[in-house]
């Protein structure tokens, strides 16, 4: 058997933390990149960038950041936004919440830190693995996306770059993380879910397809949940 074989193979327990989140830093990284320079030339200090990813820490919302910032909106409309923008998270804490780690320190950390990729790693884990190994995940996940943040702020301090085709990177990141759930699904039920939902939702409400297509998500869940207790 070749080597490509074994890992391809190989559950996700058996794999090191580095091999789990090598998907996620391959979109981490330029996603990040292309913030910190948009960031930059909006007219914000590359230490800002830095420190927004740190604290925030929010993919989408730190890219609505940039528009708002530059036309001067208030820090509680921005606040509000990206409340808005990141409700869905909520969601992702409940279904974990049995497996965070116990020291609050690390189940703060570990909630602050469950991004849509962080999640969809951490829920192709057995349920038990070790609290601490999920932290760390987490950790690292967000190592990935500011090391990007960082490296794309300083050159957009120094230099102007073009960024074509660096937007279909977060579209790769989501397919490559869409295949490892299927490989460890228990069910198909959520992939066709989210499918037909959002393939009504574009026919119903194209504008607002992605937040209804979440309800319905959410609605399904919480309706084949009931049903499967019974």
């Amino acid at each position: 058997m070749s080597t490509q074989q074994h890992v391809s193979d190989a559950s996700p327990a058996s794999l090191s933390l580095f091999s789990l989140t090598a998907p996620v830093a391959m979109g981490y990284i330029p996603l990040g990149m292309v913030f910190g320079f948009l960031f930059v030339q909006a007219g914000a200090s590359w230490v800002m960038a830095l420190i927004a990813s740190l604290v925030i820490y929010a993919g989408a919302a730190q890219y609505m950041m940039i528009p708002m910032l530059a036309t001067g909106m208030p820090i509680s409309a921005i606040a509000l936004a990206t409340l808005l923008v990141n409700l869905r998270h909520v969601f992702y804490g409940l279904s974990l919440l049995e497996t965070f780690p116990k020291g609050r320190l690390l189940r703060w950390y570990t909630a602050f830190a469950l991004t849509d990729e962080t999640y969809s790693v951490l829920t192709t884990l057995p349920r038990d693995t070790p609290p601490q190994r999920m932290a760390l995940l987490a950790l690292l996940n967000q190592g990935w996306w500011v090391a990007g943040s960082l490296l794309g702020a300083i050159i957009g301090a120094q230099a102007r770059v073009p960024l074509d085709g660096l937007d279909f990177v977060l579209c790769s990141l989501f397919a490559v993380l869409t295949v490892e759930q299927w490989r460890a699904r228990q069910s198909a039920l959520p992939l066709w879910t989210a499918l037909i939902s959002y393939a009504l939702a574009t026919v119903l409400i194209p504008d607002h397809a992605l937040v209804l297509a979440i309800v319905l998500s959410i609605l399904t869940g919480v309706f084949a949940f009931k049903w499967e207790d019974r």
